[in-house]
């Protein structure tokens, strides 16, 4: 029996997407969309970037909702879902299927000090009215936003610092090796960067360092990531484990429950293994597969996950999971402003980053797709076309 009304947790991408979605696979019943934030839905991505830097004030992704027919409820929090019932702070919405789509939270660091966080457009909108030349900002975290962060800031006359725990920026992220590589980028830029520096805490003033010393900060960003926004769902009796725990068909463990977006851990068949990757491509695309099969589909979601960054002049761009690889292939020299390297396991192309090369990341997604062996020799040779690196 198809049902008759569908709850969305969540007004982001991924919420508005799974309700436009919905409607494209033929679901009449009705919808109501409920968002914390007292914003419609808008575009994350740009905030670390056109936001931060003046080129756009607002993101909002403009549904019309009217004609979606869908029943926007905003500036409400989600409290407890059970028995076939969501709970808000503001009421209480029974469900055929319920979506969660609740996206994930900044981590902040300890200490009495002011501490900004970027997340959402209030945040951005905030930071950027405080970044004027000559304020000297600190960002605990080199991380992808960190680094875009630094970008901007650097851009409008800030004196930036960046304050890294790992030996090099994106370790935890593409690994030290790799990560390194980027470390001339801060210089390069002006931006003072503070490798194998742990935070003590954020103070009044500044940071304490854990070692000792002190930095002395106009403005904190703390940029050490996110954790998906589970708290709500204690005592749910859905699965959890860094994130909402679904399968290919991001079906949770409770029937008629689903989950999208930045929350959901699925089930990759391509990687053998649960995936949450935090990242606009995720919530763009796995709201279709959640909707078919709302509406009787069986639709799996396995895609090649894919990222994209902008920084320090420089377009960067991943794609796939490089968590099982057993060898990395370099394409040209880090030194040059354009080059990749790719990660292999069991001789095919499983992940790779590139930097300036926009084709090669194409290419290297459709092998990664296709799951062809690739001649690691050729695949190393930047004048040839990764497409033609494939095993005769």
């Amino acid at each position: 029996m198809a049902p008759a009304n569908v709850v969305i947790v969540g007004a982001g991408l991924a919420g508005l997407r799974t309700a436009e979605e919905l409607r494209v696979h033929g679901y009449a019943g009705a919808i109501t969309l409920i968002g914390a934030e007292a914003r419609p839905p808008y575009d994350r991505p740009p905030l670390s970037k056109k936001v931060m830097i003046g080129e756009l004030d607002d993101t909002s992704l403009r549904p019309d909702l009217d004609s979606l027919g869908v029943d926007l409820r905003l500036a409400e929090t989600a409290i407890a879902m059970a028995d076939g019932v969501l709970h808000t702070d503001a009421g209480e919405y029974a469900f055929d299927r319920l979506v969660i789509a609740t996206g994930a939270d900044p981590v902040t660091l300890p200490g009495g000090g002011e501490q900004l966080v970027l997340r959402t457009l209030d945040h951005a909108l905030a930071l950027r009215a405080r970044l004027s030349p000559g304020v000297r900002l600190a960002i605990v975290g080199a991380g992808w936003i960190g680094a875009e962060l630094a970008t901007a800031a650097a851009s409008r006359g800030c004196r930036v610092t960046v304050i890294e725990a790992a030996a090099t920026p994106l370790a935890a992220a593409l690994g030290s090796e790799i990560g390194g590589q980027t470390t001339s980028w801060y210089g390069e830029a002006g931006v003072d960067l503070r490798l194998d520096t742990a935070v003590g805490a954020i103070e009044p003033g500044g940071i304490a360092l854990a070692a000792g010393g002190w930095v002395a900060a106009d403005v904190v960003v703390t940029a050490v990531g996110v954790r998906p926004a589970l708290g709500w769902l204690a005592g749910s009796g859905l699965s959890l484990d860094n994130g909402v725990v679904v399968d290919a068909g991001l079906r949770a463990s409770v029937p008629g429950v689903f989950a999208v977006g930045d929350c959901a851990s699925w089930w990759s068949g391509r990687y053998q293994r649960q995936l949450r990757v935090e990242h606009w491509d995720v919530a763009l695309h796995s709201p279709s597969v959640a909707a078919a099969n709302i509406t009787g589909g069986g639709e799996m979601y396995d895609p090649v996950p894919y990222f994209w960054s902008e920084q320090f002049g420089r377009m960067v761009q991943y794609v796939g999971w490089h968590g099982a690889a057993d060898r990395l292939v370099w394409r040209g020299t880090p030194a040059a402003r354009r080059w990749a390297v790719c990660w292999l396991a069991g001789g095919r192309l499983v992940a790779a980053l590139t930097v300036g090369l926009p084709r090669d990341l194409l290419q290297a997604r459709r092998l990664i797709e296709a799951g062809t062996k690739v001649d690691p020799a050729r695949l190393a040779e930047p004048g040839m076309a990764i497409r033609d690196s494939t095993r005769e």
